[in-house]
């Protein structure tokens, strides 16, 4: 089955004036225009090839690669809106197109939208929708508490940030995990903190509890490396100072530094926190 929206091996078949044809296993074919064929190959050789319906709706392979999937997340720029909807820069030669109805906020020429695309059952074609809520699903979570899990940034919320967990449910970074700047589209990891009644997902950046102080621990190691091996931060320091200088919370700052002195790595002083001269 050759796949709309989906990169496909696929066998080369014949050469034709128009192109490559190549075909799949189950006998469905697919031509790949000329301006996208290798410089030299065999009949039956193998391509990895991205299929979608180019600007005249026909089936088509292309060797390029869009910066979006099928049942893929991505920020991509509005190039222009018309009467229909607005059409998005994907990387291909026929953008993608967004309906109105799909629009969580009207698009305008020139933004960037965290989309999800999908194949339209109707028309056969890819759309892309900003309204990403409606293809998460937290039902049925495939995560547990202390789990890692890969990020996208979606949108900011009184409470926080929240974000797309493992491309399949919604998170939310409440404002006080927050120790670095956030933009929408952004990809990182973090650890599921934990799970809410009705399967809401607490979510912070980095890993937590014990498994927080190594890296916190080997963050303050570095700082004391690069500042002469001295930093005027103590137990009584303001939050924010710490989160200013370490990006991390005060209680985390603790216990790294708590992990620190057991393991003799630094000295607890009145001004601040030494490395210590064995280090």
């Amino acid at each position: 089955m050759i796949n709309i929206g989906e990169y496909n091996v696929l066998e080369i078949l014949r050469e034709k004036e128009p192109g490559l044809f190549l075909g799949d296993d189950e006998g469905n074919e697919v031509l790949l225009p000329n301006r996208y064929k290798p410089e030299s190959f065999k009949i039956y050789d193998k391509l990895d090839v991205f299929v979608y319906l180019d600007n005249e709706e026909r089936l088509v392979a292309v060797t390029d690669k869009p910066y979006i999937t099928k049942g893929e997340f991505a920020l991509l720029r509005c190039n222009a809106v018309t009467k229909i909807g607005a059409f998005l820069d994907w990387g291909m030669m026929k953008e993608l197109f967004c309906p109105f109805k799909e629009q969580a906020f009207k698009m305008k020429k020139g933004g960037w939208y965290l989309v999800y695309c999908y194949l339209d059952e109707e028309t056969n074609r890819l759309v892309a929708s900003s309204k990403t809520n409606h293809f998460l699903d937290n039902k049925e979570l495939t995560v547990s508490e202390f789990d890692e899990v890969d990020l996208i940034v979606s949108h900011p919320s009184e409470l926080g940030m929240n974000v797309i967990v493992n491309k399949k449910h919604l998170g939310l970074i409440y404002k006080d995990n927050i120790f670095t700047d956030l933009s929408i589209g952004d990809k990182l990891k973090g650890v599921v903190k934990k799970i809410r009644p009705g399967n809401k997902l607490d979510i912070a950046l980095g890993q937590i509890g014990y498994r927080n102080i190594e890296p916190n621990a080997q963050r303050i190691l570095d700082e004391l490396e690069d500042n002469s091996g001295f930093l005027p931060l103590t137990d009584k320091s303001d939050p924010e100072t710490i989160k200013s200088n370490l990006q991390m919370s005060k209680k985390s700052f603790k216990k790294a530094v708590g992990s620190l002195y057991k393991q003799r790595s630094i000295e607890i002083r009145e001004d601040g926190i030494y490395l210590t001269k064995t280090k």
